[in-house]
């Protein structure tokens, strides 16, 4: 497929997204037609004031000339403002359209797509990538639409007056085209790569500000300065290869007009030496020629604005093409008991060839407790992962009460489940919002006020000026980390689902709250299906089986006694965490 195939695909595309707003589009290009039409009037009025006016003395025409000029103006202005704002309109709809789309689209992508692609891009796409669409779909196409019928009308008007000299432009006319086509091709390759460093310039500024605990702790100013500098610096390089593309291109277009201006002035004045044209149309023509050269520039000019337009729509639309979390399953289960079964499960992730999950099989009893343990790497998270299809397997399947997870629909399955990680996610937003969230949004304030009372926070929300009103900040800024950790296990209990994923969940804890939250625990795990990530194994010795994980296979399973009893893999681990 050629470049000009692809940038008519895109730009065809990126008009779907117009297509609902026609009308206001429709007022739009109408007004700008009637814009650009006017523009031959002007130098159309001075051949009869010259002729008639100055060579003629005619003095009633003279008197009508002003009235022509102001109302001529009076039109100009008002189609210029319909259509300015109307397309403006437009792309702003255009722009929240996408936006929508994109957005939409990334609560549908799998965990696969997040784990590949850096947040700062995904955010320089949403914010600032398309942005610059709207070049395309309206400020380019307002352009193109304007001076391409000023440039035709001007045209028309000059064969009119003198077909012979108007030859002569349209002589150069090919010329022109394959200029454009050569800096078209440049400009859009510099206009990706700049794009692409948007969202390295984003991800470099989101890092070092979520990390500037870490970043100051550790004296790391000086690298994270350098590696915005160096960002930035290459959006500068990007930036002025574009603009030297650009000033380069405009000048040989405006050279190309010049010559044929040159040619036609020299011309036409012969013919007047001759008695060939009049005062009033060597000076029309004249004038048209030269109207022509703010067109021509700006039609030159919006070949920039059109490729940086064009190669956003790519990187947008390459997203949006995306593969969505494969959702095959067709069943919904209202209720369930919680029965889990691994059979033979194997997973590699993309790029590696050591698979993270080899040959697992497990069954798992309702409200069974079972601890997952082992050395980092071992895929304790893995495997909990594979439960709500954050990732497929390879092979093998995972049924829950008999049904093969991938015949549930994932809405369904994932109503479930209830995860409590160590890495706690909180919102910007209040306390309550954060504990009654997704689908549990319309919680009464009793049932919410029974899960914190169950998590032992109601106690600290309580303490809070606006209790569960409270704004929290990004990510629970404003909460200790015991606090953070207590109002991510509310709403787990606020969900009250048959099975539980619970990674590390009192990591963050002082032992005070820890053993008030592993007592809530204990308690929201009685009857149900439970799956404990278990970094500290004081806090699984209790659990009904421990499955030992190493390279990512099962090596022991059994209860903490019988493992210790057998002095393997997990009696070692054991007894280097105690002995440390």
């Amino acid at each position: 497929m050629t470049p000009a195939d692809t940038s008519h695909k895109l730009y065809v595309r990126l008009l779907g997204y117009v297509k609902p707003y026609w009308r206001m589009f429709a007022l739009s290009i109408v007004a700008l037609v009637l814009t650009a039409a006017t523009e031959p009037a002007l130098p159309a009025l001075f051949k009869p004031l010259l002729d008639k006016g100055f060579v003629a003395k005619d003095q009633a025409f003279i008197r009508w000339v002003p009235i022509l000029l102001l109302g001529l103006f009076i039109v100009r202005g008002i189609t210029s403002f319909v259509s300015t704002y109307c397309m403006a309109w437009v792309g702003s709809r255009l722009v929240m359209d996408l936006r929508a789309a994109m957005f939409d689209k990334l609560m549908t992508l799998p965990t696969r797509y997040f784990d590949q692609n850096p947040s700062g891009q995904l955010i320089a796409q949403l914010a600032f990538n398309v942005t610059q669409v709207t070049q395309s779909a309206t400020s380019s196409l307002t352009t193109l639409v304007r001076e391409t019928v000023t440039v035709l009308g001007l045209l028309g008007y000059l064969v009119w007056l003198n077909w012979k000299l108007t030859l002569i432009v349209f002589a150069l006319v090919p010329l022109t085209l394959w200029v454009v086509r050569v800096a078209s091709k440049r400009l859009r390759g510099l206009s990706r790569k700049a794009q692409q460093n948007i969202g390295e310039i984003t991800q470099v500024v989101d890092e070092a500000v979520g990390g500037h605990r870490v970043v100051k702790l550790y004296g790391g100013e000086d690298y994270e300065q350098t590696r915005f500098r160096q960002a930035a610096n290459l959006a500068r390089t990007f930036e002025m290869k574009r603009v030297a593309a650009n000033a380069v291109y405009e000048p040989v277009i405006q050279l190309i007009a010049a010559i044929a201006l040159a040619v036609i002035v020299y011309i036409a004045a012969d013919q007047a030496s001759d008695n060939a044209t009049t005062v009033g149309g060597f000076v029309a023509f004249f004038m048209a020629m030269l109207l022509l050269f703010a067109p021509l520039k700006r039609l030159t000019s919006v070949n920039d604005q059109l490729q940086r337009g064009l190669a956003a729509a790519e990187t947008i639309f390459t997203m949006l093409d995306e593969d969505a979390e494969r959702d095959s399953g067709s069943r919904t289960l209202p209720r369930t008991e919680g029965r889990l079964a691994l059979r033979d499960v194997t997973l590699t992730y993309p790029g590696k060839t050591t698979p993270a999950l080899a040959g697992i099989t497990l069954d798992i009893a309702p409200g069974e407790t079972v601890a997952l343990v082992g050395a980092s790497g071992s895929g304790k998270t893995t495997l909990a992962n594979l439960v709500p299809r954050f990732y497929d397997p390879d092979s093998g399947i995972i049924q829950l009460d008999g049904i093969d997870t991938r015949d549930i629909t994932l809405q369904n399955l994932r109503s479930h489940i209830a995860l409590v990680s160590q890495d706690v996610v909180l919102f910007n937003d209040t306390l309550g919002h954060n504990i009654a969230y997704g689908s549990k949004r319309d919680a009464t304030p009793d049932e919410i006020r029974a899960a914190c009372i169950a998590a032992h926070a109601w106690e600290f929300i309580q303490a809070m000026p606006d209790g569960l009103d409270t704004l929290i900040g990004e990510n629970g800024m404003r909460l200790s980390g015991g606090q953070r950790q207590r109002i991510a296990i509310a709403r787990a209990i606020l969900k009250n689902a048959p099975i539980l994923i619970l990674d590390e969940a009192t990591s963050a804890l002082d032992n005070e709250s820890e053993r008030h939250v592993q007592a809530a625990l204990e308690t929201l795990m009685e009857n149900r299906t439970t799956l404990v990530i278990a970094h500290r194994l004081s806090t699984i010795e209790r659990a009904n089986r421990i499955v030992v994980l190493e390279g990512g296979r099962i090596v022991e399973v059994g209860s903490h006694a019988d493992l210790i009893a057998r002095q393997g893999r997990y009696a070692q681990l054991h007894a280097l965490q105690f002995s440390a």
